[in-house]
């Protein structure tokens, strides 16, 4: 059973950084990918940053482009979300998703992802 578990957020202001990690576990495939969304109240999840094993193609969305880098370790089977030049409006939750689909990298779509982890809040102050 794959397994997702998310570590870092919080709290930064405006221009600061942070570093999101999603750990997978319990599966032997190596042709996977993980994605980032975001969701604040009221609004749909949005679709933020992916990318797949063992290509390591990438995505992101227009909103984080030049800011936001993601990469793997495939040996720890963990994805880095690097979240540089923080605005307020990329204050959400995170969370990141898996999908033995490594296509869904092109355009990653919420109903592509079967395991999602548990979310973790960044909020950034201005």
């Amino acid at each position: 059973e794959v397994q997702l578990v998310e570590s870092g957020g919080g709290l930064v202001q405006a221009g600061g950084s942070l570093r999101l990690s999603c750990a997978a576990s319990g599966f032997f495939f190596s042709h996977y990918a993980i994605g980032w969304f975001r969701q604040v109240p009221g609004k749909e999840r949005e679709g933020v940053s992916c990318i797949n094993s063992p290509d390591g193609e990438t995505y992101y969305t227009d909103a984080v482009k030049g800011r936001f880098t993601i990469s793997i370790d495939r040996a720890k089977k963990t994805v880095y979300l690097e979240m540089s030049n923080l605005k307020p409006e990329d204050t959400a939750t995170y969370y990141c998703a898996f999908t033995t689909l490594t296509v869904a990298v092109e355009n990653p779509n919420e109903d592509l992802f079967g395991v999602w982890a548990q979310g973790t809040q960044v909020t950034v102050s201005s």
